[in-house]
């Protein structure tokens, strides 16, 4: 019981847990909501969800995150510290914190005494993780995982990510990570002007509704996944969807069918897709070696790999839901189906990542 790791991925609006046997195998996932700019109450409170549902083991505990960017704290450098406090005051056992191995000989975790030299390493380093783990998986390929919020883009090449850029500034700038997603994304920041009844429209500069109203009426978006608070804190149905999306264009609900409504929040799709396929043919072009280029695929992760899976369709590209280079161990009487917790672990690759890498390294 003692060999067994949760790899922890603690982000702004969720916190991500994978539960690995002593084999390395994994054994349960779990993402809770985790509303981190509200306070380290929302933290605490969420790992005790976490702890509650893998049966508080003492394990060893491998932690990576990206909540350090919340509005809570005045930088990062103070949010990764808070953070790290909270994971080792919350969790049994030993507690290490990934670094990415950019800046240790022998290891990609670090210590609590060591985050204040290190911090600024382990800052939103899961997207590293993962990348880290798909490479010892596959030898050509970008991994695309798509999220609530961002969308990160990683090159593996010779069964090694090619990542020039580490920090979230150098990322935007190479477009390695790209602010949108399939939940908690503005509207206004999928499109400005928008098809509606065979006419362009401008988009409304307003927070009327967000990506998840998009994927609910699409029916991409399954409600297991659908976390964060609406726009406007109303309910989740198909109308309410529809309402919001309305207002992004001028219109009331009642001024048109439902499935007009549908049929936009289908042509913001297309925007959003059309982005994230322009990101994934840049990179592809940058691969160094031309066969490389013939022979890489593409690797879905995250809340909206279904987006990767349509890009990869439309590229003629070969595609790898990433979910199937996992080994599971599934304890029925914890987690259900091998489906249900391979989908999960898709969603929550870097938690997933970063306890498969302190596996093989701790």
């Amino acid at each position: 019981m003692n060999n067994e790791i949760i790899g922890w991925d603690v982000g702004g609006a969720h916190l991500k847990a994978a539960l690995l046997d002593g084999d390395g195998n994994l054994q349960q996932v779990l993402q809770v909501p985790c509303a981190l700019w509200r306070g380290l109450h929302e933290l605490e409170a969420a790992i005790d969800v976490v702890l509650c549902a893998f049966g508080k083991r003492i394990v060893l505990n491998a932690v990576t995150m990206t909540g350090e960017l919340v509005d809570l704290f005045a930088d990062r450098k103070s949010g990764v510290q808070s953070i790290s406090r909270v994971m080792q005051a919350k969790l049994s056992g030993t507690v290490k914190f990934y670094t990415g191995a950019l800046n240790t000989d022998d290891s990609d975790f670090v210590s609590l005494d060591e985050v204040d030299d290190h911090w600024q390493y382990i800052a939103s380093a899961n997207w590293l993780a993962s990348a880290s783990f798909v490479a010892t998986k596959v030898q050509n390929g970008l991994l695309i995982d798509v999220g609530s919020t961002t969308s990160d883009f990683v090159m593996i090449e010779n069964n090694k990510p090619v990542c020039k850029d580490i920090t979230d500034a150098a990322r935007m700038q190479s477009e390695t990570l790209v602010y949108t997603g399939v939940v908690r994304t503005p509207l206004m920041a999928v499109a400005q002007k928008i098809q509606f009844n065979n006419m362009m429209t401008s988009v409304a500069a307003e927070f009327f509704a967000t990506s998840a109203d998009v994927y609910r009426l699409t029916e991409d978006l399954q409600a297991e996944d659908d976390m964060a608070d609406t726009a406007d804190g109303q309910d989740k149905s198909q109308l309410a969807s529809a309402r919001r999306i309305a207002r992004m264009i001028g219109h009331d609900v009642d001024d048109a069918p439902i499935i007009e409504w549908v049929s936009l929040a289908y042509k913001f799709k297309l925007q959003q897709m059309a982005r994230l396929q322009g990101v994934a043919s840049a990179h592809i072009s940058r691969l160094t070696d031309n066969a490389h280029q013939q022979s890489v695929c593409l690797l879905g992760a995250g809340t909206g790999s279904f987006l990767v899976r349509e890009i990869a369709k439309i590229m003629r590209i070969p595609y790898i839901d990433v979910a199937t280079l996992i080994t599971l161990n599934i304890d029925k009487n914890l987690s259900g189906s091998s489906s249900e917790t391979r989908r999960l672990a898709n969603i929550c690759l870097p938690a997933y990542a970063v306890a498969y890498l302190a596996y093989h390294q701790v």
